[in-house]
């Protein structure tokens, strides 16, 4: 049990590690207030992170969500500025994610591009047709039910959570229990063998891709209706958020190996470091150097892990 969830008991060693150093450091981190507000505010990166997860697991990489997610946000806004019903605007901003996701999947499961020149390409290309459509303006004058769907803040903030706890559970069975997710670890592994065993590799790279979209757009619908505005901006950095999440919660950037109990340690951790810094007094900017490390020290324990995997069957 502890070589093969080694990363993921890592991550959540250095995870309680740095939760005990806060407690002694600056014990008012545990505010209840603070601890709600780390926890909405990581939300919708972790409902990003699943679909990342699902990217990843294949062999893939996706670093155009963060663009994806500003323009479901502002379709999102301007679906709501019709005067249609939250949840449809909201399920807009979901179908703009999935239409954008289709994108990708054509570009690398049908045509064969490989997923960081396309993802690379749809990331400027998405970004820069949104700033010239909107000028940079954020959508405004949304009626008041928008802003947290109509419930009020703390309702609002415990529907979020609710979702998101149901999308994460839902997903993680389905990854170890049915046969579409026994697929993506088969794919991921080695594409030509789950093609033999009667897998077509191409049909799950697409169907991933899709699925990335459509959770980045109900990421982004979930994260709009916090504010009473729409930023055309929202999402700036998401993707390295979530992919440096995924792999510090112990997936293979290769491919074949992730869970998302470890996803969901690798969001806890980067998430915590930078509102941990600010109770702690220490400036903020260490932040991104922080994360950086902990990047990098994943990275070189998978690179480790699989030489000694290599190493181990020809003892």
């Amino acid at each position: 049990m502890t070589g093969r969830y080694g990363r993921e008991i890592s991550t959540a060693i250095a995870l309680a590690a740095v939760l005990v150093a806060v407690a002694v450091a600056a014990p008012q981190f545990y505010g209840a207030r603070n601890l709600q507000q780390i926890l909405i505010n990581n939300t919708p990166v972790l409902i990003v992170a699943i679909g990342m997860t699902m990217v990843i697991l294949v062999g893939q990489i996706d670093i155009s969500v963060g663009s994806q997610f500003a323009i479901a946000s502002v379709v999102a806004g301007l679906a709501a500025q019709t005067g249609v019903p939250i949840f449809i605007a909201g399920l807009a901003g979901m179908i703009a994610g999935a239409a954008m996701g289709v994108v990708n999947a054509a570009l690398i499961a049908g045509a064969g591009i490989p997923s960081i020149v396309v993802t690379l390409a749809t990331m400027v290309a998405l970004r820069d047709v949104l700033r010239w459509t909107t000028q940079g303006r954020w959508v405004q004058n949304l009626p008041p039910a928008f802003q947290w769907a109509g419930f009020g803040q703390t309702s609002g903030e415990i529907l979020i959570t609710l979702i998101t706890s149901v999308l994460f559970l839902a997903v993680a069975w389905a990854l170890g229990n049915l046969p579409a997710g026994r697929a993506l670890y088969a794919t991921g592994s080695d594409a030509e063998a789950a093609r033999l065993a009667g897998i077509r590799p191409a049909r799950v790279v697409f169907f991933v891709f899709v699925v990335m979209g459509l959770l980045t757009g109900l990421a982004a619908a979930l994260n709009a209706i916090r504010f009473s505005e729409v930023q055309s901006n929202a999402g700036a950095g998401v993707e390295l958020k979530t992919i440096a999440a995924v792999v510090v919660g112990g997936a293979s950037i290769t491919g074949g190996r992730a869970t998302l109990i470890g996803t969901l340690l690798g969001v806890l951790l980067l998430g915590i470091i930078g509102p941990a810094l600010t109770f702690a007094g220490i400036n903020a900017f260490w932040e991104k150097a922080i994360q950086g490390l902990i990047i990098l020290a994943a990275v070189v324990a998978d690179a480790r892990g699989k030489a000694r995997a290599r190493v181990v069957p020809n003892r």
